[in-house]
């Protein structure tokens, strides 16, 4: 790692170790579901049935993407010919930059690809573990419930900024200011993968539900999610490899395209801020600055989750939810306040610049206005939900204009 200076050289490190400790996080995590009850005999039964449907569906999927995931490993590589090396990677490789540039795009685009399929496979598989056991622990409570879900989703979200985050920092720790000629593959992989994941999930999903409720509710006249109807099981099949495995992926997808992206422009904008464009220097607060962020979000998102919980007489879990959410929220404004304070730090003024604090502080803003604004727009609490269920009554064409409206 080139032009770093020893705090940035530390600072890179301690991000791969947080991307590190989200990952262990995951795993004690998922190690604590699987100890939770799994209930009676005809639960695991009927789970058994689900387990194997949705284990058996990414695995054939897999196996299709594989043959994909091979062929374009070796055009990124190829790439290289058409698209030569950047100035950067000439200047880090030297006359070896053709080579590890083609390794290095490769190598990215391999490890985008796997991470995403790692994140929808293992958040399906802990929705999976999950699901009975929720159902088991209800018995016990609302609270029990809500623990067991929470820790199920956190799996998930934890493994997401991990891996997230460990790829982006490795490809740094390599290429250094080089990085864009191999994050752009990273960046390629994952996204792919979450395409196929996320739309194939969909159709399968989709076309699993209608074929239940047209073979129960229409045909045999019996209700939705009847165990006499064998769709059934199809249906709820579609539910974690839609909903869990392809929202899983999505959601890597999304988290590491934006931390690709940030890394891009913090090397552009740390070759314009020592002078020219191209001039060869460099200032890379830009490019660790993302990163640090990024730990700092994942510090916050563990200490969040220890407060989510609720109890038998609240029966709350939005604001149980939501109080975790916040106080990651909170701690990370003041995370990168101090980051901001420490390190960004004009040279022309020898003060902090607080233009990157407040981009992050308006991106945190918004999640919680878009947080507040679904809630309004989905809760039973609020009159759209009541309006729609309202318009119900009349017929469904007053339904689809409520919804609509």
């Amino acid at each position: 790692m080139t032009n770093l200076s020893w705090f940035e050289t530390y600072a890179v490190f301690v991000v791969l170790g947080v991307a590190i400790l989200g990952l262990i996080y995951a795993f004690f995590l998922r190690q604590q579901l699987l100890k939770e009850d799994k209930g009676t005999a005809k639960m695991q039964e009927v789970w058994g049935f689900i387990k194997v449907g949705a284990n058996t569906y990414l695995r054939q999927q897999f196996r299709t993407i594989a043959v994909l995931i091979a062929v374009l490993t070796v055009v990124l590589g190829a790439s290289v010919l058409i698209i030569p090396p950047s100035r950067e990677a000439v200047e880090i490789f030297g006359s070896n930059a053709t080579l590890w540039v083609a390794i290095g795009r490769a190598v990215a685009f391999l490890m985008g690809s796997l991470f995403s399929y790692t994140v929808g496979f293992v958040g399906m598989n802990a929705a999976v573990e999950g699901n009975v056991r929720v159902a088991a622990a209800a018995k016990r409570g609302y609270n029990p419930a809500l623990q067991v879900a929470y820790k199920s989703g956190t799996v998930t979200g934890m493994l997401t900024v991990g891996l997230g985050l460990l790829g982006g920092a490795l490809i740094f720790m390599v290429f250094g200011i080089a990085a864009p000629d191999a994050l752009l593959g990273f960046g390629f992989g994952g996204s792919l993968i979450a395409l196929f994941m996320r739309v194939g999930g969909g159709i399968y999903t989709k076309a699993a539900d209608v074929g239940a409720d047209l073979v129960g509710k229409v045909e045999a006249g019996i209700p939705e999610d009847d165990p006499r109807n064998a769709a059934v099981i199809a249906d709820l099949v579609g539910d974690n490899v839609g909903d869990c495995a392809g929202m899983a992926a999505d959601v890597f997808e999304s988290f590491e395209v934006t931390l690709v992206s940030a890394l891009i422009l913090g090397l552009v904008l740390g070759d314009v801020a020592l002078g020219t464009l191209g001039d060869g220097q460099y200032d890379l607060r830009f490019v660790v600055f993302p990163l640090i962020l990024r730990a700092v979000g994942v510090v916050a998102s563990l200490i969040g989750n220890t407060v989510v919980r609720t109890d038998e007489q609240r029966r709350d879990a939005m604001q149980a939810m939501n109080r975790g959410f916040y106080l990651a929220a909170a701690i990370s404004v003041i995370g990168f306040a101090a980051v901001t304070w420490f390190y960004m730090i004009d040279p022309a003024t020898g003060r902090p610049d607080w233009r990157p604090f407040l981009a992050t502080v308006a991106g945190i803003v918004l999640a919680i206005v878009l947080d507040k604004l679904t809630e309004y727009f989905t809760s039973t609490h609020f009159g759209p939900v009541k309006e729609t269920s309202r318009a119900s009554q009349s017929g469904s064409a007053t339904n689809i204009l409520s919804g609509l409206a």
